[in-house]
């Protein structure tokens, strides 16, 4: 190629790049940081970094924030926090009602993605207790769940506490010979589980999908009482009469919700976040890649970028 057609062809590239950004610039109606909340777990940060990104690239000038998982909605509420992408039905629904009941966050739509959280076993432990997964054979195998801290009773790995879910209410509620433990981090979480395993070790924990848990490793969740909103509101509901809890956790949708004043404030970028969309399957991929392959996060938050081009661009058109 010749200096003079390289050049043209950088200076079109060039040209065609500031007229994007220019256009992009354009239609962004306010040029105010949107805060966008990060919370402590690999598929989390994917959504946000993704969405962030794509939002940079329609112009919006974007912040990631730190915020807890259910104490962000005094944020949401106030303005302080603008978008959270990943609300769990499993764990965060009431804390995500009773925000939007204040009138001041709004409902941005789901995910794509379905949510299952709950207690959860390698296959290896059915051996040691053949009732399982009905819950009621838990505290006949409680001994062989146990760790020398906890016995006779058995143990259960939980979730950071930040994550909610009401693992100890429901070991209360469902008369369970059980010790909650919960992990200090996500990355604390399967560690664990990856080191009982290996050894074919006692291990009783949450696990959730999606995430490369459940295709790694064979195991089986726990089958509770199923769902309902009764039992997390009525006490009277269920086996425990004195008791809310006393169920298992609901199975459903992740959704994405924001303060209410940024759609005016916002609307193209709201508009986006509404519009993004991405399936288990794929989440789950970009997790393998970040927590099993070693890959670093923000590169994967590119390269998936540049490989769906037309996907992102419909989310901002």
């Amino acid at each position: 190629m010749s200096n003079r057609i390289r050049s043209a062809v950088i200076g079109g590239v060039a040209a065609a790049s500031l007229a994007f950004s220019a256009a992009a610039w354009a239609g962004v109606e306010s040029k105010d940081p949107i805060k966008l909340t990060l919370h402590d777990w690999t598929g989390q940060l994917l959504s946000t970094k993704i969405m962030g990104e794509v939002l940079k690239k329609a112009g919006y000038n974007i912040e990631y924030v730190q915020a807890d998982y259910i104490a962000q909605f005094a944020g949401l509420e106030s303005g302080d926090l603008h978008v959270a992408m990943e609300m769990w039905e499993t764990t965060g629904k009431q804390a995500m009602d009773e925000s939007l009941a204040t009138g001041k966050t709004v409902d941005l739509g789901e995910t794509g993605m379905d949510a299952k959280e709950e207690w959860w076993y390698p296959l290896y432990m059915k051996e040691k207790c053949p009732g399982l997964p009905d819950w009621k054979a838990l505290n006949k195998c409680a001994e062989a769940f146990s760790t020398a801290e906890t016995a006779p009773k058995g143990r259960y790995l939980g979730g950071p506490v930040t994550w909610a879910g009401f693992d100890d209410e429901r070991v209360e509620a469902l008369g369970l010979e059980y010790e909650v433990v919960h992990a200090g981090t996500d990355a604390a979480l399967f560690a664990e589980l990856e080191s009982a395993y290996q050894r074919k070790a006692p291990i009783l924990l949450w696990v959730y999908a999606p995430h490369w848990a459940v295709a790694k490793f064979e195991g089986e969740w726990v089958e509770f009482p199923e769902y309902t909103d009764a039992c997390y509101e009525d006490p009277k509901w269920g086996s425990n009469p004195n008791m809310a809890y006393d169920c298992g956790k609901p199975f459903g949708w992740i959704k994405k919700v924001g303060w209410k004043a940024g759609e005016k404030k916002w609307p193209g970028a709201y508009k986006a976040v509404r519009n993004f969309h991405i399936e288990n399957p794929e989440m789950s991929q970009l997790i393998v890649e970040v927590d099993l392959e070693g890959k670093d996060l923000d590169k994967v938050v590119d390269a998936w970028i540049s490989k769906n081009e037309s996907r992102w661009k419909a989310w901002i058109k």
